[in-house]
């Protein structure tokens, strides 16, 4: 019903084969895409980059989101190499472990700092340096949690942390709507990455929402990524703004 043949998309979050990310670059590049991927530095280097090459990768670059060196040298790469860029997912979070796992009332104010920074600011950054490259439209999404709008046991700091990202989300969307760039937060159910394995308790936070839900089924990464390649095509243009929920209908149970 859609194709993505001929669109160049940029993935930020890839940390491995379990992760969010390289679910939604597999579904894009199934659909045809032209993928750029990122990795975080030399020891994530070794595991991203065979990925990256098993899925055709054109773009295959470092990027620490907090280094402004790395960000501007990867838009030159993209501006250089294709000209534009059409999408771009961000799934990426931080937070140190200290804060995470402590009570949001002692959360230190240099783990607040930084957690947003990493998991809001930088989907920030990426938007702006992707819109003059999206001169024809384009389509931006990152990552959320159900834990953003109700208090989820363990989740923490990473709470008001995906709220904020959720509301970033709504207000550039209605920035950049009038220039045909839409914007998403997709919000899996809990699901085993690398960044959840450091959540308190996680094992027992997914058997409660396999419990839970209306399918009895937790999300997966091709489920993710399945509705990020449909939000990128064509068929979703006039769709934007929102936060998809992509959890076995979990967040309507109360």
């Amino acid at each position: 019903m859609f194709s993505l043949k001929g669109k160049k998309a940029l993935i930020l979050g890839i940390a491995n084969e379990h992760s969010i990310a390289y679910g939604c670059a597999k579904a894009l590049k199934a659909q045809g895409a032209d993928l750029a991927i990122t990795y975080l530095n030399e020891k994530a280097e070794k595991w991203v980059r065979p990925l990256a090459e098993d899925l055709g990768a054109e773009i295959i670059a470092p990027l620490n989101v907090d280094n402004d060196g790395q960000f501007t040298a990867l838009f030159d790469q993209i501006n250089q190499q294709w000209g534009r860029i059409d999408i771009c997912l961000h799934s990426i979070a931080f937070c140190p472990m200290d804060d995470l796992h402590g009570r949001v009332t002692d959360c230190s104010r240099q783990g607040f700092t930084q957690a947003m920074d990493i998991s809001v600011g930088s989907f920030i950054r990426l938007v702006r340096a992707a819109e003059p490259l999206m001169a024809d439209g384009g389509t931006c999404m990152t990552v959320s949690f159900y834990g953003s709008e109700k208090v989820v046991e363990n989740y923490n700091v990473m709470g008001p942390v995906k709220a904020a990202l959720e509301s970033v989300t709504k207000y550039i969307a209605a920035e950049l709507g009038p220039k045909g760039i839409s914007v998403h937060a997709l919000s899996p159910g809990p699901l085993m990455t690398r960044a959840a394995s450091g959540i308190a308790h996680f094992d027992d936070m997914m058997k409660d929402a396999a419990d839970r839900a209306p399918t009895h089924q937790l999300a997966s990464i091709e489920d993710v990524g399945a509705y990020a390649a449909f939000l990128a095509s064509d068929a979703a243009k006039n769709v934007t703004g929102g936060v998809h929920y992509i959890d076995g209908g979990y967040h309507i149970v109360g």
